[in-house]
């Protein structure tokens, strides 16, 4: 894309997490981000794709579906994997519109049949066992630092829990007793340069290799407090880690939502407060989370 529409991309991003509203409207006005895509850009992308003797796609966003249209267009067929991290088909499917390519749909978790059918590793780490987690909740708005998250952080302060909070901007550090951690501000994920650098606030940023920083955070606490996006599921599964569910950012999350509670893995953030933050509750999810054994998607490719 062009830096001018990268640049509102980063604005935009910064608006909807200073107001879900905006966010939840920006998403019903969305467009197919391959409009916005420079000509010699791609067909410099096309060419490195053919030299490079690639065999196979996996798609994780239906924006990329226009332009595997135009590759196959010149090159000729490939084998493309439509990889859904929702439940149901996600926004930028609906988007994108019908493509002619002939695809095969993998699905990490699937609304239709309430299962898991396979999943990508966050790790291969074994989880951490109940009693040698910190007395933590880890607080987040996904990747783009989206949701209700902060709305709720002095309501779980005071039933006496402590809290790891993601913040995405300095204005964000705000509560006391809270312990922040922050996203490099100025890290995009066009830069392709591997995992957002991330670090306690005031801390020097570290890139992590092998997965995301705050995974770490997530193995370590008794529960995640978030709205429920793809990512914040493979997470919960991969760590064993309870989801207490926020409002969700459009239909397909509320999807998700649905999933989770019905495997037992999560929870309505208004059902535990009814239920006093209960901590067997929690630990009841935990030990549902150690049962699931999912197929592995990448053993698949291999």
């Amino acid at each position: 894309m062009s830096a001018e529409t990268l640049a509102t991309t980063a604005r935009s991003k910064q608006a909807f997490h200073r107001d879900f509203r905006v966010a939840l409207a920006g998403q019903q006005l969305a467009r197919n981000a391959s409009v916005s895509t420079e000509l010699a850009a791609v067909d410099q992308l096309f060419t490195d794709w053919h030299e490079r003797g690639v065999t196979r796609f996996v798609v994780l966003s239906g924006f990329w579906l226009d332009l595997l249209d135009q590759y196959v267009a010149r090159y000729g067929p490939v084998p493309v994997d439509i990889c859904h991290v929702d439940s149901v088909q996600s926004p930028s499917f609906d988007k994108a519109g019908a493509s002619t390519l002939p695809v095969r749909h993998v699905w990490l978790a699937d609304a239709r049949s309430g299962t898991l059918p396979c999943s990508i590793p966050v790790t291969r780490d074994a989880p951490l066992a109940w009693p040698a987690r910190d007395h933590r909740l880890l607080v987040h708005g996904g990747g783009w630092g989206m949701g209700t998250y902060r709305e709720h952080a002095a309501e779980l302060l005071a039933a006496g829990f402590s809290l790891d909070v993601v913040a995405y901007e300095q204005q964000d550090l705000s509560t006391d007793g809270v312990r922040y951690f922050m996203i490099d501000p100025d890290w995009h994920p066009w830069l392709d340069d591997g995992y957002p650098p991330f670090a306690e606030a005031g801390a020097p940023f570290v890139q992590r290799t092998g997965h995301h920083g705050s995974f770490d955070l997530c193995r370590q606490a008794l529960a995640t407090v978030s709205k429920p996006g793809g990512g914040t599921l493979l997470d919960s599964l991969w760590s064993a880690t309870p989801l207490v569910l926020l409002e969700p950012f459009g239909p397909h999350e509320q999807r998700n939502a649905d999933l989770w509670i019905s495997l037992g893995y999560g929870i309505a953030y208004e059902d535990w407060q009814r239920k006093d933050y209960s901590l067997d509750v929690l630990e009841e999810l935990h030990a549902a989370l150690l049962t699931a054994d999912v197929p592995d998607y990448s053993r698949a490719l291999l």
